[in-house]
């Protein structure tokens, strides 16, 4: 651990379990995103406008590298243990329905049932943000 000049140590193991935990969800979500990204139904619906398939990696590793870092600041600022439980139950709540999402859109084939757990996912982004909010 790094001390911080005036602050809290730096917890360098605790940002490397955050972004693991992350990482490994965004994994499982790929397991069913990537080959269905080519398959005969995702071409049929897929818009004309979609960037190209190079974009969505990038633009996901950096998302989920700001979600790790969210997760570590908010658990690494958070004082007390009810506070911490809430917010790695939010964090939680909010992979998890990622990881749904990519399941029910291409591994299910249901862009419905995806656009009600996406309802959901924006719920838990303003649960996550009131969490780490000072």
């Amino acid at each position: 651990m790094v001390k911080k000049k005036g602050g809290k140590k730096f917890n360098f193991w605790l940002l490397v379990i955050c972004l693991v935990v992350v990482y490994a969800v965004a994994f499982l979500g790929s397991l069913f995103t990537a080959p269905n990204t080519s398959t005969d139904w995702y071409n049929s619906i897929r818009p004309s406008i979609t960037p190209p398939n190079w974009v969505f990696p990038v633009v996901w590793n950096i998302l989920f590298l700001l979600i790790g870092i969210s997760l570590y600041l908010s658990l690494h600022h958070s004082g007390n243990s009810t506070l911490r439980k809430f917010v790695v139950f939010s964090f939680g709540i909010n992979l998890f329905l990622n990881l749904v999402w990519s399941i029910l859109y291409f591994g299910l084939h249901s862009p419905l049932a995806a656009f009600f757990d996406l309802i959901l996912l924006w719920v838990s982004i303003l649960l996550m943000i009131r969490v780490s909010w000072k």
